[in-house]
């Protein structure tokens, strides 16, 4: 008795071959196959490309936003209810401090004080994020220390101030002026306390590319804003930058344990809350638009493959008298079906990630096309984010197009399979 040939055997796939490559003079439909291969492979190559793009941008605005941040802060709360109030400073922060980055994933630990006051130049005015921190503390901030438009010294930090480019702008201040800082909050006298006024030189200007640090963030030497806001000996919070920022969630408990039972953390993700959730449903948005382009170009494959079985209903007749079984011919024309689309998502997903990783080139062809650099389009409003490919994104957009381009092949292909070879072959 004569074996069952196994699904998906080898005369299987060379029937789907031959039909694949067929001229139309011999009943083929080659050019709807090259249609839907090529449909195919654009659209995925649309998907990874435009993920990748995503992921970038998100990357970016990340990196921007941390750059001139901390991944994390520790506060101390205020108790009033104790017999001594208790306020909300720091003063054993040189053992937090060693506690602190004794943890593994924690890199630096900057004490800080900070204080809202007024800055003062030749009659403008403008309000005023201070930051009391070290200079070996600020160098540790990348936007900040190694800001590609910065002017100035920031070696001479503990000589004066660094503010920010669009508060220099707003108060027309240039290296080497002096900056008024007005706080309400100043000298303690008998008769209360008087605002205090201080002048300060500008040693260095930063550009973090966020703009509302640029506008309104000035650093100041620790301990002159120690004296300053009148924190002698104390400071206001802990930040703290860490190996891997997107883990953070992981490190609050550990944080918490290391610094006393006043303690609470602040993380980037909880500044951030709102931005990180606009993103995640941006990239929802997206995946479900592209995933439509992907199904449009899909649906290309079952047109083929309609043509393909009305063209081929005398060989699906000879077949089925030969004795090729309902499946076996289900099995040629889905593998006919699936072999376009997954030569297509194959070719996208190289095009993707080839065009995400000559992303600055791409940039180089759009400054060549308008004539414009960069930076001036840049200065106009236009935005290049990088391009970023992850496992997760290049998954998701194979998985949907050959999910997609299989799913959908099954139908034409169950039509051949129940086409009767006798109708079939009546009138040849």
């Amino acid at each position: 008795m004569a074996s069952t040939p196994p699904p998906f055997a080898r005369f299987e796939w060379m029937i789907a071959w031959r039909y694949l490559r067929a001229r139309r003079a011999e009943g083929g439909v080659s050019v709807m196959t090259w249609i839907s291969l090529i449909g195919i492979t654009l659209a995925v190559f649309a998907l990874v490309a435009t993920l990748a793009v995503r992921e970038g941008l998100r990357s970016d605005l990340i990196q921007t936003m941390l750059g001139a941040n901390a991944h994390a802060e520790i506060h101390y709360r205020r108790d009033f209810s104790a017999e001594i109030p208790v306020d909300h400073l720091i003063r054993n922060y040189g053992e937090l401090v060693e506690t602190v980055g004794s943890l593994p994933e924690v890199t630096l630990v900057s004490p800080l004080v900070r204080g809202q006051v007024m800055g003062s130049y030749r009659g403008r005015n403008l309000p005023v994020d201070v930051f009391g921190i070290t200079l070996n503390d600020l160098q540790n901030y990348p936007k900040i220390a190694a800001s590609q438009d910065a002017v100035g010294d920031l070696s001479r930090f503990n000589d004066g101030v660094a503010i920010g480019a669009m508060m220099a702008r707003q108060l027309g201040v240039g290296i080497g002026d002096r900056i008024k800082l007005i706080s309400p909050n100043g000298v303690k006298t008998p008769m209360g306390t008087s605002p205090r006024v201080s002048a300060y030189e500008v040693v260095y200007i930063f550009s973090s590319g966020q703009g509302f640090v640029d506008q309104s963030r000035l650093y100041l030497p620790l301990a002159e804003a120690q004296s300053f806001f009148n924190r002698e000996g104390a400071v206001d919070q802990l930040d703290l930058r860490l190996n891997d920022p997107e883990q953070v969630a992981q490190m609050v408990l550990p944080l918490l344990r290391s610094s006393g039972e006043r303690a609470y953390v602040t993380t980037w993700q909880d500044r951030a809350g709102g931005m990180i959730q606009a993103l995640k449903m941006q990239d929802n948005a997206i995946f479900i638009v592209l995933s439509i382009l992907v199904l449009i170009a899909a649906l290309n494959i079952v047109s083929g493959l309609i043509m393909l079985v009305k063209n081929k209903g005398r060989d699906i007749g000879i077949l089925r008298t030969m004795g090729l079984s309902q499946g076996s011919i289900l099995r040629v024309f889905f593998l006919c079906g699936a072999s376009v689309g997954t030569l297509g998502t194959l070719f996208g997903v190289i095009l993707g990630v080839v065009f995400a990783a000559n992303i600055d080139s791409i940039y180089g062809l759009v400054d060549w096309i308008t004539g414009s650099g960069v930076r001036d389009l840049e200065a106009n409003g236009f935005f290049f984010p990088s391009a970023v490919v992850t496992f997760g994104d290049v998954s998701a957009a194979a998985g949907l197009s050959l999910g997609l381009s299989w799913l959908i092949t099954v139908f034409p292909a169950r039509r051949a399979a129940r086409m009767n070879p006798v109708e079939a072959l009546r009138y040849e």
